[in-house]
């Protein structure tokens, strides 16, 4: 089970109508939702992947201390939800570098884990997960082997591999079916699908593949009362508004009908 601990302003959707200059003027919902998810997964028994963003620890110390005293794994997400497509090496580095001490720092233990912006780390960047093996991350989940708009690796590999760069790289979870690859591991999709389907799908990924499975989503996502976009274009909106009122109940069935644990130890990363 994975969080991406970001606001619903955070997110690369809304990026246009958002300045980043702005961001401390407007009111914050993630510390809320993330002590709910939290509570959630205190009562179905679920350990979870909080991946963070480094302007929300930043804001939230307690949180991250608190994530961390509750038995979950604290990852970076990065300091300021730049996709990383969109930066140079050096300014990478500095972004990710920033996450990643001040969680170290306030968490008092090491961040294995990193996980980019919207799963930007393609083909065209591969430079990155040098990056990350000098900050001495462990492994990263940033790549989506989906065909996607805004995001996509299709043709890197499905399941967890060794990067020749030294760092280990697990893939958001897709299922082959009909020569095509479904995106399952969460987000938007698990929203879209039915409650039944969506289970479904990940029941066919453990028949037909005998792998791990991790699942990722947002803490804005069980927040339907957050404040409404109304200059962002229609396909953002109707992505980022689906179903949130479902979200939470979906997402608690869930956490009922399998058994979650960490990033680091269902994967075994050492």
């Amino acid at each position: 089970m994975t969080v991406d601990v970001e606001d619903y302003f955070h997110v690369s959707a809304f990026e246009k109508q958002f300045s980043r200059d702005d961001w401390d003027k407007i009111p914050h919902r993630v510390e809320k939702n993330t002590y709910r998810l939290l509570d959630l997964f205190d009562e179905n028994n679920c350990k979870s992947t909080f991946f963070i963003l480094g302007v929300v620890g930043e804001k939230y110390p307690q949180l991250l201390k608190d994530i961390h005293n509750r038995g979950h794994e604290v990852a970076s997400h990065g300091y300021a939800h730049r996709r990383a497509t969109t930066q140079t090496r050096e300014i990478f580095k500095a972004d990710v570098e920033r996450s990643k001490k001040h969680i170290e720092d306030t968490i008092g233990a090491s961040v294995l884990g990193y996980r980019a912006p919207s799963f930007s780390i393609d083909e065209s960047n591969e430079w990155a997960f040098e990056v990350l093996t000098e900050l001495g991350f462990l492994y990263s989940s940033s790549t989506y082997p989906v065909k996607h708009d805004l995001y996509g690796t299709p043709h890197w590999p499905r399941f967890k591999y060794q990067r020749s760069e030294g760092i280990t790289e697990i893939p958001v979870p897709t299922l082959k079916l009909a020569g095509k690859q479904l995106p399952i591991g969460g987000g938007g999709y698990f929203r879209l699908y039915p409650t039944f389907l969506a289970h479904a799908l990940v029941d066919k990924y453990h028949e037909k593949e005998q792998k791990p499975y991790s699942f990722y989503f947002h803490p804005w996502e069980i927040d339907p009362k957050q404040p409404r976009v109304e200059d962002a274009p229609f396909k953002s909106k109707f992505r980022h508004y689906l179903n949130l009122d479902k979200m939470e109940s979906r997402l608690a069935t869930l956490l009922k009908r399998y058994h979650w644990s960490t990033m680091k130890d269902v994967y075994q990363i050492k």
